[in-house]
């Protein structure tokens, strides 16, 4: 085996074409604001905010001064019986963001941990009020809850089910997807169609009956699947049928809180409150892996009875609640209120949408689909080769223009940073109209 071959034959990438990637691979050895290095020097246009992660942009001095002073005071704490100043300073902080009577934060350490986690809280908070029956969860066709079981159970992407199928969790259904071209291509924001959709929560109440039923887990846009924005009044119904069954609603937010679309969390930006929020990424912008779950206050009470003695929760991570975590989120938490973060984002939104919608006339495009600061331009597929046309428009990005997008399949899919800059996101779509008009 040849040194480039043991260069890169180590590292077993996730959710990557590994065999094709490490024929030309594309490495990153540095980054700044809205930009990425690579090892030759070549800077490249960053249109996904890292993983739907770094909204503040890359490398934010406040942040980074932040992580650097806590690793030289405090690197590590037990977090079991005893914990660190940071983590309950951050809890604070995330908690007076959230809506109200979301009073309690679990602290994690990614969006798959904060889903598995939130699921167990939903299920132990109906068995300490002495509903046992209730452990059927529910979750939805197309949705992305992490790669955990849990996640995966609840979840309904198909590629990150099929392998492991037999030994997903039983008692799991599945609402229906809001994603129909047909109705709804080309929608600016929520869609009109689809409302009705959420009406098979009370379909599945009605099979199982609803006793039986512990929780349901949406995301408020679906961001995994190509950028699924909730039809108009959807989610407020989700909301009807829980509390009409005693259902917990859980938001999935791991990518929709922070600004992402316009306010602390998109429960707030919808005014929909859920039981239970998961979220991770822009918690820390990224730079220290954390999550977390906030839980209202009728959550948390139902655990706080019993002997004062006994640990309420038989659940925790070796890293919840680290203190370089908690210190970065700190940090992104003064540079969200200091900055405007969540203004700016609103603010660019508009402009976000026209270089989005610019495309809805193009000769390869089925559907454009945009809410807050996430989008999605739809590709038709290649006959017999799905998936072909996005990786050559994603590679061609990277490799001729400098820009970095992410593909699902033949969707591309956008984040851009809070605080971007308007003309460099113009001059980034235009290089992707360039890339788009050179295939087949």
């Amino acid at each position: 085996m040849n040194s480039t071959a043991n260069k890169f034959d180590a590292y077993w990438m996730p959710f990557t074409a590994n065999r094709d990637f490490k024929k030309q691979p594309r490495i990153i050895t540095g980054a700044s604001g809205h930009h990425y290095t690579m090892d030759d020097g070549t800077r490249l246009y960053d249109m996904f905010s890292g993983l739907w992660t770094s909204g503040i942009g890359h490398c934010h001095p406040k942040v980074v001064a932040a992580v650097q002073q806590q690793v030289a005071t405090l690197d590590y704490c037990m977090s079991f019986q005893m914990s660190n100043d940071k983590a309950f300073a951050l809890a604070e902080r995330v908690t007076d963001l959230a809506p109200d009577g979301i009073s309690h934060c679990f602290f994690t350490n990614s969006g798959s941990e904060s889903v598995d986690t939130a699921l167990k809280i939903a299920l132990a908070f109906h068995r300490a009020r002495g509903e046992s029956s209730r452990t059927r969860l529910i979750g939805r066709e197309k949705g992305y809850h992490g790669v955990n079981f849990g996640g995966m159970s609840v979840g309904g992407m198909v590629p990150n089910r099929k392998a492991f199928s037999a030994n997903l969790m039983p008692g799991v259904d599945h609402l229906r997807h809001t994603l129909n071209i047909e109705h709804n291509a080309f929608t600016r924001g929520q869609p009109e169609w689809g409302t009705h959709l959420a009406d098979d929560l009370e379909r599945l109440a009605e099979l199982h009956d609803g006793s039986n039923i512990a929780a349901v887990i949406v995301e408020p846009v679906a961001g995994s699947a190509g950028v699924i924005p909730p039809p108009v009044g959807y989610l407020q119904r989700l909301r009807e049928i829980c509390d009409r069954h005693g259902i917990l609603l859980i938001f999935d937010e791991v990518i929709t809180a922070f600004g992402r679309v316009g306010k602390g969390f998109g429960a707030q930006r919808f005014d929909v409150v859920p039981d239970i929020i998961t979220t991770a990424k822009g918690l820390t912008n990224g730079v220290i892996p954390m999550g977390a779950v906030l839980v209202s206050d009728a959550i948390f009470d139902a655990f706080m009875q019993g002997p004062e003695q006994m640990i309420e929760l038989f659940h925790g991570y070796t890293y919840s609640g680290h203190p370089v975590a908690a210190a970065a989120g700190l940090a992104v938490m003064d540079v969200y209120n200091e900055e405007g973060t969540f203004e700016q984002s609103v603010i660019l939104e508009t402009k976000f949408a026209d270089f989005l919608h610019s495309f809805d006339d193009h000769d390869k495009v089925i559907d454009v689909r945009n809410f807050g600061l996430m989008g999605a331009i739809e590709m038709a597929p290649r006959e017999g080769a799905p998936g072909s046309r996005g990786l050559e428009v994603y590679k061609k990005c990277f490799w001729d223009e400098h820009v970095v997008l992410r593909n699902g399949m033949d969707t591309l899919v956008f984040s851009p940073f809070l605080n971007s800059d308007a003309d460099e996101l113009e001059q980034s779509f235009e290089a992707v109209r360039r890339v788009m008009d050179s295939i087949d």
